[in-house]
């Protein structure tokens, strides 16, 4: 991986995060200060403008660093996974407590107060991480209670720091998200960003686009034209795309072919992609 990959690293001609000194040239060097996502959902784009290019996405309770506000729009490097990118700054706030729990199915609606027949204030994806303060139980639904008053089904959440066994397992209950490029939430997703979320959920945080997670999730395997010897959990590569193996012969991935997550025999995708992108660059197991 580049070291100085502007994806992973904070620098500008006239601004660079203070820990690349003597390593980048920059007009002025700052450190970052911390700061938390509050949106549910949080774009990162390429440039400080809501027209430009969607990287990736970062989710409620995500830890950001920010170098610079201005015109809206907050410069950050996500903690996670150390992207770089720019962000409506109206979707961060201080660091404040310490997130206890993570949403742990596909989607989530929290509401004013603890009854799902009250209005809903808005809508989490698996991931997200929030700081439960007590509950309630309304008509035999217990219900997880935030700081602001607002509620979310308690069997929605589990504590942070409790993971999933099987990421492919993750990756299934994410089936038929609807494909979006740089999403990486339950709402939209890509390829790299279902590998992305699936493997965040069991425990492992790797990084977000497809070269990188080539070059750095598990170990390389040596696979043949009859794409004999897979199992479920390995990934394929091809040139800027990802998949997961289900079984041994059949993937799981988000794709621009189905326009959501979706699963297909390898054979018949490999057969399908050739004459676009090639045959796959790369199998890795996890």
């Amino acid at each position: 991986m580049n070291a100085l990959d502007r994806r992973l690293q904070a620098f500008r001609p006239d601004l660079a995060d203070e820990r690349l000194r003597g390593t980048v040239e920059a007009q002025r060097f700052v450190t970052g200060r911390p700061a938390r996502v509050a949106a549910p959902v949080l774009d990162l784009r390429n440039a400080p403008r809501p027209d430009a290019g969607l990287d990736t996405q970062l989710l409620a309770g995500d830890e950001v660093m920010v170098f610079e506000e201005t015109e809206g729009f907050a410069w950050v490097q996500g903690a996670r996974d150390g992207y770089v990118g720019y962000a409506p700054a109206t979707g961060l706030a201080e660091p404040g407590a310490a997130p206890t729990h993570v949403v742990a199915v596909p989607r989530t609606f929290s509401y004013r107060e603890a009854d799902m027949k009250k209005p809903a204030t808005g809508a989490l994806s698996m991931g997200s991480r929030l700081t439960v303060v007590g509950g309630a139980t309304t008509r035999g639904t217990d219900y997880a209670l935030l700081e602001s008053g607002e509620a979310l089904v308690a069997a929605h959440l589990r504590p942070v720091g409790t993971v999933s066994g099987d990421y492919v397992a993750v990756a299934e209950e994410l089936e038929r998200t609807p494909y979006l490029w740089g999403g990486s939430s339950a709402f939209g997703i890509d390829c790299s960003g279902l590998v992305q979320l699936s493997m965040r959920m069991a425990g492992s945080d790797v990084r977000r686009d497809t070269d990188m997670q080539a070059a750095t999730i598990g170990a390389a395997l040596e696979v043949g034209n009859d794409l004999a010897g897979l199992r479920r959990g390995d990934l394929v590569f091809w040139k800027g795309h990802v998949a997961i193996m289900v079984d041994e012969k059949t993937i799981i991935h988000a794709n621009g072919h189905t326009m959501m997550v979706s699963r297909e025999p390898l054979a018949a995708a490999v057969e399908r992609i050739a004459y676009l992108y090639g045959a796959p660059t790369g199998f890795r197991r996890v």
